[in-house]
């Protein structure tokens, strides 16, 4: 078995048993493609020394396990706000289109904003999650496949909930293997690899009856996370008639640093 997400042949990026996903075992996972297209953004200069404040994912088409050619480019170039964009091709087929929106940081000095009027309305802040030890280890797969993938052999989880009880979930990630053999993994990386499960930690329907796949992964941070461990606090919401959406807090191991959204196509099987 390989010790990498994916291994580079010349121009592509071929992607190992690591990569697979739930739905489909000649797809990949979501997460598996978002961290590539992460860690190629942070790659970029000028203007690595601003800070990610926003990532977005489309993914178009199943994305095959097959190899994959990535492409970046500014679309907005600036010293204080950037965009970038990146493209995954199988062979002459756009997969997945990314974007990246970079800013420069906040200052260490600004005051301390006033804590809100008594009765006014604060923004909801989540709470801190239990730490990583306090989890039990799951080798976590929708499918329950004994079988290598993203979720059961990448990803190295403790959850803090039932992983396979219907409703909001909590859990805490890490990546056993880099993205790229000899490539350090980054916490950007990182993030973006976890966010793409909260369809998963928090689905509201079994598996077995229902697909609940996500069409996009947008992950809003207002802090550069730290550390191995990312958490999720996630939940689905369904409405007839609407559209299927999974939210998710994410936490390091010092507290929150962002939210992320998915948007479902659900149906039954």
């Amino acid at each position: 078995m390989s010790d990498s997400i994916f291994v580079r042949d010349g121009e592509h990026f071929i992607p190992t048993e690591h990569a697979r996903g739930p739905w489909d075992p000649q797809a990949l996972h979501g997460g598996a493609p978002a961290a590539l297209l992460a860690a190629a953004f942070e790659r970029m200069e000028p203007g690595a020394e601003l800070v990610v404040g926003r990532l977005g994912f489309e993914f178009l088409r199943p994305i095959p396990a097959a190899p994959l050619t990535l492409s970046t480019r500014v679309l907005r170039a600036g010293r204080r706000v950037q965009e970038l964009g990146g493209e995954l091709h199988a062979g002459e087929v756009l997969v997945c289109r990314a974007s990246a929106l970079r800013v420069q940081e906040v200052p260490s000095d600004l005051p301390r904003p006033d804590p809100p009027a008594q009765g006014a309305m604060a923004p909801p802040e989540p709470p801190p999650l239990p730490p990583p030890e306090t989890g039990e280890p799951v080798s976590f797969a929708l499918e329950r496949s004994p079988g290598p993938g993203f979720g059961p052999t990448a990803m190295e989880m403790r959850w803090l909930d039932d992983p396979y009880a219907p409703g909001p979930g909590r859990v805490w990630m890490r990546l056993r293997h880099e993205l790229l053999p000899g490539e350090a993994l980054t916490p950007l990386a990182r993030v973006a690899a976890t966010a793409d499960f909260g369809n998963g930690v928090g689905a509201a329907l079994p598996f077995d009856r229902y697909l609940f796949i996500n069409a996009d992964l947008t992950i809003h941070l207002y802090r550069p996370a730290a550390g191995d461990w990312i958490g999720l606090d996630a939940r689905t919401l369904l409405e007839a008639g609407g559209a299927g959406t999974a939210e998710s807090a994410l936490h390091d191991t010092a507290g929150p640093v962002g939210r992320a959204f998915q948007t479902l196509v659900v149906q039954p099987r």
